[in-house]
């Protein structure tokens, strides 16, 4: 069925809803949610009066023409006012009991609720607890699809209404979203919610349950003779997608006449440039722009619109003047701290921005380094110098630069074996029984830990000597390790081994082999 503009103004309602819920709710976006709920509730009272007159039309015209005549069609429509109304009760019941169990009840001198922020009360009253989904919001869906089944039946044939709650893998909105597409329809919904964003979900099912009587009513006052209904005001209005944005993000919204015919040909415009028109409404695009942020990140805006048609007194002009907000983009590290990278290393970092959603999908370049790029927000960064710096950019806005001291990789540990126990320098070694030598080389822990990619050591040459007094008897050069049968036949009490590492290298994220500075010595004394 074709949507009023009133419909679409509450779809657009649902969708700033939907793009809210995905942002980290702040005090901010809490008062947002309450602001959308009033809306929606005043919407719904607007359409609960409208379709009351298109009953009260219908029984005019009934008692006009006669009851024998249309007098069933009556009788249907006063049934679809019923079973819309006794559904708005119900979800209407279903909201005082969120706002005074979940929100703590209204505050007598504010007139606002005490507890917006409670999620986990909201959850219990509408999911259920203990993962036992025994809420109400199963309870109301069942009541939702009743309803729809019932309408249908006073509807014209080949009618048929959307489902009211979807789950995650079956609403197009959010089914590709790993994080929630395993969702059902009252967890997507409810979970985690904040009281104000509950209470407004819950409007715009009353709303769906408006439109779809609406609907109906139409069809039944149609029937009787009643093809539209006449309106004695005309006035301009706006339905935007989102009152907010992030920098950057295109504006979009419907510049449309609330009350219009088809003889209307308006010229519509915004601070004075003219709009491209389809099906009489104004498509508003425009690239948005920050600056002059409040401590919520918010920046205030407004724009102009007009429309001018042909009325019998002449032409007219409507204005309107539309009020938005513009978020400030940002983004975070996903670390507890923000960390020193190491040079010439991998070093991966991610980063996330809740606020953009879908909409984050980064680049970096960087300072003295090479960022290499990942996945969506994520980035290999390998530094050249010292210090570094990545730039953030996303959607060819510049959103920050972030500075990194580097270190250099500390050397690896050491420690040398023989016969695959680890040689003791004070205790020293058997002289018959050390047949074989090996050193190895280990990260440092934290570098380890950090760059396990980068954190790839050997020891690539090993000096061994066999001493006796101030003489060498022997002496052999391993590749890390290795046979000392040749020393060890020669080898008598008292005498001694002197090692030497020589060489170290590493093997960093690329495959590359480092040689590595590194010396040490060892005196291993023979018994």
């Amino acid at each position: 069925m074709k949507e009023t503009p009133r419909q679409k103004m509450i779809g657009m309602m649902y969708l700033v809803l939907t793009a809210l819920l995905a942002l980290q709710v702040s005090d901010a976006l809490i008062q947002k949610f309450a602001i959308l709920n009033n809306s929606l509730e005043q919407a719904n009272s607007s359409a609960g009066d409208k379709n009351v007159n298109t009953l009260k039309g219908i029984k005019e015209k009934v008692e006009k023409d006669g009851v024998a005549q249309y007098g069933d069609i009556l009788a249907k429509a006063n049934q679809v006012h019923k079973l819309a109304d006794d559904m708005v009760s119900e979800i209407e019941t279903i909201k005082a009991k969120v706002i005074q169990e979940a929100g703590d009840g209204i505050d007598p001198e504010t007139g606002a609720i005490k507890n917006m922020k409670e999620t986990e009360k909201v959850s219990a009253i509408l999911v259920g607890t203990n993962s036992t989904k025994n809420g109400v919001a199963y309870t109301l869906k069942t009541k939702l699809d009743e309803y729809l089944t019932k309408l249908t039946g006073y509807a014209d044939k080949g009618t048929s209404f959307k489902p009211m709650f979807l789950d995650a893998k079956d609403d197009p909105t959010v089914r590709k979203d790993a994080n929630q597409n395993g969702k059902d329809f009252a967890e997507l919904n409810f979970s985690e919610t904040p009281v104000p964003a509950a209470l407004a979900t819950l409007s715009q099912k009353q709303s769906e349950v408006r439109r779809y009587e609406t609907d109906v009513l139409g069809q039944l006052a149609a029937k009787v003779g009643i093809k539209e209904v006449k309106f004695d005001k005309v006035f301009a209005a706006i339905s935007a997608q989102a009152n907010t944005v992030v920098a950057g993000m295109d504006y979009e919204a419907e510049l449309f006449i609330a009350a219009t015919s088809s003889s209307f040909s308006p010229r519509m415009s915004v601070n004075g440039s003219g709009l491209v028109i389809k099906d009489g409404r104004g498509q508003i695009k425009f690239k948005t722009s920050g600056g002059e942020y409040d401590k919520n990140g918010l920046s205030k805006k407004s724009y102009t619109a007009s429309v001018t048609y042909q009325s019998p007194e002449g032409a007219k002009t409507e204005s309107i003047t539309k009020e938005y907000f513009v978020l400030k983009p940002s983004y975070t590290i996903e670390t507890a701290t923000l960390p020193a990278l190491y040079f010439s290393c991998a070093n991966r970092l991610q980063f996330v921005s809740p606020g953009l959603g879908a909409l984050w999908n980064p680049s970096f370049t960087a300072d003295n380094a090479d960022a290499i790029p990942g996945e969506r927000g994520k980035v290999t960064i390998v530094p050249s110098g010292a210090t570094c710096a990545i730039n953030v950019t996303n959607g060819g806005i510049m959103l920050g630069t972030n500075r990194f001291n580097v270190r250099r990789v500390p050397k690896p540990d050491v420690k040398v074996f023989g016969n695959g126990g680890e040689l003791d320098e004070k205790r020293g070694a058997l002289a018959s029984g050390l047949r074989s030598i090996e050193a190895r080389a280990t990260a440092d822990e934290s570098f380890k830990a950090t760059n396990p990619e980068d954190a790839n050591y050997r020891v690539s040459e090993l000096y061994v000597a066999l001493a006796r007094g101030q003489r060498k008897i022997k002496d052999v050069t391993l590749n890390g390790g290795g046979s000392i049968s040749a020393l060890a036949q020669e080898a008598q009490a008292g005498d001694r081994y002197y090692i030497e590492v020589k060489g170290v290298q590493r093997k960093n994220f690329r495959g590359a082999i480092e040689n590595i500075p590194f010396e040490r010595k060892y005196i291993i004394p023979l018994n």
